[in-house]
């Protein structure tokens, strides 16, 4: 059997022939679209902060005016739970806008500091990297419920996902992020932060969740509008939660749309021991320093240090990479590198002298 022959059909066993669209020889195969769509998937969704990042520009992008994020961890298993009031999602598209380039932006794209969105592939990515993620409700003009589910031990998160990031004024007045664990609160801030005035957010627990969407989420338009109304369904997803009558009711609502509780957690809210949240860009705002006169941040950025030999090493690849100006402007170095680094900034000197 020729060589090229006997590659092909190797590469063809199994999965391979549902992977591989032509064999080119000496070990180069053009994958199908798929394959190669399942990769880029694989490469674009990195740990869990990454997933949320992408529902949360999901559901801006679908319209929402409040996003609720629900977040735990029970053992290696992170859940997450996003509701919003955009624009919903017809029922017969609920899975297959899970599938790759399937998008409702034919006309544009939105990009952002994050990077391009539109392109039918951020759903696609996270179904490809976690071990669930559907759609528990929603319907045009209704919102959105998803649920993700994901294995900590095969996508990972940050270890510490309970500190806040810390927040002051830039030169020009502006809030910025200063310090924090990059962990699922920080995406949470960082992206509240950039879209304030578009959209607001809320991040906690599902209790929490659930009693902030009891408390804050839009009514219903009248309670004559209710009568009319067999199933709760009806309504928006943060609505339900809202005029939920008791406690089973609230209970079966925020079940129905992943908030897993007890009927005596839901008993709690609806007798207000557990509190509302405030949204996290107002939860970082109060924590931010007042503006009284200008805000120091070398005080508050405390830099980077670098040990001792990281900067030798480092020093060192700059003395290699020296060497595209030597050879091009007849010079040469006269002493080390020397690397200085300081509260904002790491200087590089090269003393330099003429070769011979």
């Amino acid at each position: 059997m020729p060589g090229d022959l006997t590659s092909f059909v190797e590469a063809t066993m199994g999965n391979g022939a549902l992977r591989v669209e032509e064999n080119l020889g000496a070990g180069y195969v053009r994958l199908r679209v798929a394959e190669a769509e399942r990769r880029q998937a694989k490469h674009d969704i990195r740990c869990i902060e990454d997933v949320v990042i992408e529902m949360l520009r999901n559901a801006r992008d679908a319209g929402a005016r409040h996003i609720y994020v629900a977040s735990w961890r029970e053992g290696d298993v992170r859940t997450l739970v996003m509701l919003d009031d955009g624009q919903g999602i017809p029922a017969n598209m609920h899975e297959k806008i899970f599938e790759a380039r399937v998008t409702s932006k034919l006309e544009s794209v939105h990009v952002d500091r994050w990077g391009v969105h539109g392109r039918g592939m951020a759903l696609y990515s996270v179904r490809e990297n976690v071990e669930d993620a559907r759609v528990l409700s929603s319907a045009p003009g209704k919102g959105t419920a998803i649920k993700i589910v994901a294995d900590a031990s095969k996508l990972s998160e940050r270890a510490d996902q309970s500190s806040w990031p810390s927040i002051a004024q830039d030169e020009d007045g502006a809030e910025s992020l200063v310090r924090g664990p990059h962990n699922i609160i920080r995406t949470c801030a960082e992206f509240a932060l950039e879209e304030r005035g578009t959209c607001e957010v809320y991040l906690g627990s599902a209790a929490e969740i659930a009693a902030t969407a009891h408390a804050r989420a839009p009514r219903a338009q009248s309670d004559t509008d209710l009568l009319f109304i067999d199933d709760l369904s009806e309504l928006n997803v943060l609505t339900r939660l809202r005029v939920a009558a008791d406690a089973r009711e609230l209970r079966e609502q925020a079940m129905l749309l992943g908030l897993d509780m007890s009927e005596r957690t839901a008993h709690r809210i609806i007798a207000g021991q557990i509190k509302p949240l405030r949204s996290v860009a107002s939860q970082l705002l109060s924590k931010a320093p007042q503006a009284q006169g200008e805000v120091d941040l070398s005080k508050i950025h405390k830099g980077m240090k670098m040990s001792k030999s990281d900067k030798e090493a480092f020093a060192l690849e700059m003395e290699k990479a020296f060497s595209f100006v030597s050879s091009r402007y007849y010079v040469r170095l006269s002493s080390d590198p020397k690397v200085r680094v300081s509260s904002n900034k790491i200087t590089v000197t090269f003393d330099i002298e003429d070769e011979d």
